[in-house]
């Protein structure tokens, strides 16, 4: 984030991270209201989809304090909405409310909106004014602008792994190489992503929760497996707590997905040419199914298949300062034969987490879309 912002906007970008764990699959958004004098009358973060939106809670903040609205400026992190959606349109209620301009970071990707809300404001007599925070804002909703864009979500993909590369031991040990500290920080990223996606594999060999564990969390990712057979067991601990559990599938078998919907799974058919799942077509659906972030707790199979079809946008890698030999790796792609065929990644950042490092890496020009 720019130090140059003004300090609301600053301000109302630490209140859209507030919306982080909450406000999936809406984007998150956070509001100001100043008064002509520059001080902070109200601020909100959008709520839960189909509760208020960040310029609602900011509106009944400053009534709730006591504060005139009328002339004052919104500080907003994305284009307040001019549809109806679960909730009415934001650019009508800070119209009624009197305010007097609006300064946005962003566009809204949204093409029912996509500046419509703008134009409201506009037409309605409110200076408007676009653009600062726009980096900090698009990042801070990379999976909601994919999806409205490019129809699939922003896939992450987290992996732990010793210093020298290896994920599991030959024998299959993992848990754990990383620290409790690392551990509680992936949960985080887990945390703010509408889906944990995983395969079959994983599920069979650990029988995983794919739950958030953080004290006061306020909603769990639904649970996604990559099961080409419908071979997740009946009894697996990914159906614990009633969560949506999607499992993509290569086979059509009625029964075995009979039982698994008895289970509460969404069993889709998605085959390639190969019997194996389609996976771009996955993300599509998931996109379909209003999926922002989709966080990837794979082996290093599922990983390889992802990367060989480049369908990972991110990779969230957490090394620990030990080396383990020969094992399981991070991705399997395969051998390469010259250096110009490696998957090329730039790093974002690096930084510890307890005795562990975090690395967080894109391939060039993965969010310019």
């Amino acid at each position: 984030m720019s130090n140059d912002l003004p300090e609301p906007m600053e301000r109302a970008l630490a209140a859209a991270r507030r919306s982080l764990w909450l406000s999936q699959p809406n984007p998150h958004v956070g509001c100001v209201l100043t008064s002509p004098d520059g001080a902070v009358i109200g601020e909100g973060f959008t709520q839960r989809a189909g509760g208020p939106h960040a310029e609602i809670m900011a509106l009944r903040d400053a009534a709730a304090r006591g504060h005139e609205v009328a002339g004052a400026t919104a500080w907003v992190t994305l284009e307040p909405c001019s549809h109806h959606g679960r909730t009415g349109p934001c650019c009508d209620a800070l119209v009624a409310a009197g305010v007097r301009r609006v300064v946005a970071s962003l566009q809204d990707p949204n093409p029912v909106v996509a500046g419509a809300g703008f134009a409201r404001l506009r037409a309605a007599g409110i200076d408007v004014e676009v653009g600062p925070g726009a980096a900090a804002s698009r990042e801070l909703n990379i999976g909601f602008v994919s999806r409205m864009v490019r129809g699939t979500p922003w896939v992450r993909a987290k992996i732990a792994a010793s210093l020298d590369g290896t994920t599991a031991l030959a024998n299959g040990a993992s848990q754990w190489i990383t620290s409790a500290a690392a551990r509680e920080d992936g949960h985080r990223w887990r945390a703010q992503a509408c889906a944990v996606l995983t395969g079959i594999g994983t599920v069979r060999e650990d029988d995983p929760r794919l739950d958030v564990r953080l004290p006061d969390v306020p909603r769990q990712p639904q649970v996604v497996v990559v099961d080409s057979r419908l071979e997740t067991p009946l009894d697996a601990r990914l159906f614990d707590g009633g969560r949506p559990v999607i499992l993509y599938a290569a086979v059509d078998d009625p029964a075995r997905a009979q039982a698994l919907a008895a289970r509460g799974a969404t069993v889709v058919t998605l085959p390639d040419a190969n019997g194996k799942v389609d996976l771009a077509a996955m993300l599509l659906d998931l996109g379909a199914r209003s999926i922002n972030e989709l966080h990837v707790e794979a082996g290093f199979k599922l990983n390889g298949s992802l990367v060989r079809a480049g369908l990972v946008d991110e990779f969230l890698v957490y090394l620990a300062p030990k080396l383990l030999g020969s094992g399981q790796g991070m991705v399997q792609i395969g051998e390469l034969a010259r250096l110009d065929e490696a998957v090329e990644l730039e790093f974002l950042s690096a930084e510890p987490v307890g005795a562990d490092l975090r690395v967080l890496a894109r391939p060039p020009g993965r969010a310019a879309f």
